[in-house]
């Protein structure tokens, strides 16, 4: 599965194409126009949180505009069943669009939606191959694979029922750098790392409905009313004996459940996804995106940590922020109390990126390269939250007072809307400045404990 696509580039596409002002959604959103220009020329992304409501000012002043940007957004992938949205997967004359459309009705754990886009992911790899059938034990590592990234690296809850987490967590995984770092091309380390346990539980598991379930609605008037333990060896027989006439997305390998290893997805749905596919995994991954902000409601930027991040972005200007300060004012690093030489900086994420998923000013501060490596992805000890506070002080302050007004307005600009204060000269007052951090951090430090992040790191 891959990330999406930045929120300010789909900005910028939308509003030229809809002829629509900055300051027209300025006013919607009731933000200063600065903001939006920031946006729009991509110097800051607005979070995830942000883009609902974009969403939402956008669909006040054109509908149509809101449905390209939710479409743009997600990388060029049209969505349906968003309130707010008035398109729909593309009609077909040879397959069923609207039953595809009800795949994920009434679904309580993560398994449809992973088992969905796991078979787009394969279909995909395999360049739409009409011949060969696709084995559970495939699909179910790259099931495994897709919710990696979400669990063990972002530490996303799947729902308290789901038992994709538990499965993931039985396994004794050798990660490697290339998997950490985004560079594990499709994810083909990390699959083989997977295919290389003894999966055949978690297989015979995970696929005990999923694989049946998906496609009842194919098959809806014939399996309702019948019992639950009836429901798998009715939709085998379904089907396989109905595959031309009522095309269910696939069909199985046997006639019998305990016989069944693999699917034989139909050629006129594989045709139709090969053509579609961008719309029908932007689809998906609107569906999947829902489930999981529900899930995870408070938790920030839930749409960056579904997907395998292609690549970290760089942190030249953040880098050239901090070597500006460092060029007027001595610093120590708030961790081991070492005097910093510019140099020879490295930037720490004081909340973990892991957790964030963003690299706004608000939270990098210049470290030692030794501190900010033991630090990793751990949270840092609450003594450390006053030096934190006052080096983004010193930091802002020498900013202003000796760089261009526009340039403090631009680096200024994700500590005034990530931290909600009312105007940016705000940030030069410590006070206001320790009192916004502390309702911003505290309450995600807190959250960020529940999801399994380690807390209290202190350096030694």
């Amino acid at each position: 599965m891959e990330i999406m696509g930045k929120a300010g580039q789909a900005l910028k596409q939308v509003l030229e194409s809809y002829n629509i002002s900055q300051s027209q959604l300025a006013t919607a959103l009731g933000v200063e126009r600065p903001i939006v220009f920031r946006w729009y020329h991509e110097k800051i992304d607005p979070t995830a949180e942000t883009v609902a409501d974009i969403v939402k000012a956008l669909n006040k002043i054109n509908q149509s505009a809101a449905n390209d940007f939710i479409q743009v957004y997600l990388g060029n992938l049209t969505v349906i069943k968003n309130p707010i949205m008035t398109q729909s997967l593309p009609l077909s004359d040879q397959v069923n669009v609207t039953v595809l459309a009800q795949i994920f009705s009434d679904t309580t754990n993560s398994y449809k939606y992973l088992y969905f886009l796991s078979l787009l992911d394969i279909l995909k790899r395999r360049n739409f191959d009409t011949l060969s059938s696709i084995s559970f034990r495939e699909i179910i590592v790259e099931m495994l694979a897709n919710a990696w990234y979400p669990h063990n690296y972002f530490k996303l809850s799947f729902g308290k029922q789901d038992q994709i987490a538990n499965k993931l967590d039985t396994l004794e995984l050798e990660i490697t750098e290339p998997i950490l770092k985004f560079i594990d091309t499709d994810k083909k380390l990390l699959r083989n790392t997977i295919n290389n346990q003894n999966i055949e539980d978690i297989i015979s598991d995970i696929n005990r409905y999923v694989s049946y379930r998906l496609i009842r609605p194919f098959f809806s008037q014939e399996t309702r009313g019948i019992k639950d333990y009836d429901v798998n060896p009715s939709i085998i027989n379904l089907a396989n004996s109905q595959f031309d006439n009522k095309k269910p997305l696939y069909s199985f390998d046997a006639q019998d459940q305990k016989n069944c290893n693999a699917i034989i997805l139909h050629p006129d749905w594989i045709q139709y996804l090969e053509k579609n596919y961008t719309i029908v995994k932007g689809w998906a991954s609107w569906e999947w995106l829902n489930y999981m902000q529900q899930r995870n409601p408070s938790t920030p930027n839930v749409v960056n940590k579904l997907f395998m991040p292609q690549q970290r972005d760089s942190l030249t200007n953040q880098t050239k922020y901090w070597k500006t300060i460092l060029n007027y004012q001595d610093i120590e690093c708030i961790y081991s109390q070492v005097k910093l030489d510019k140099d020879y900086i490295s930037l720490d994420h004081y909340l973990p990126w892991s957790f964030v998923a963003h690299d706004q000013l608000w939270n990098l501060i210049p470290t030692t390269k030794s501190a900010n490596s033991s630090k990793s992805n751990n949270l840092p000890s609450e003594k450390y939250f006053n030096s934190f506070v006052e080096l983004q002080h010193i930091g802002l302050t020498v900013a202003y007072q000796n760089i261009t007004q526009s340039q403090w307005l631009k680096y200024s600009e994700s500590f005034v809307s990530e931290l909600k204060v009312s105007q940016a000269n705000d940030l030069l007052n410590l006070e206001i400045l320790r009192n916004a951090y502390q309702i911003t951090t505290l309450p995600l430090i807190s959250l960020a404990t529940m999801q399994g992040f380690s807390p209290d790191w202190v350096y030694t």
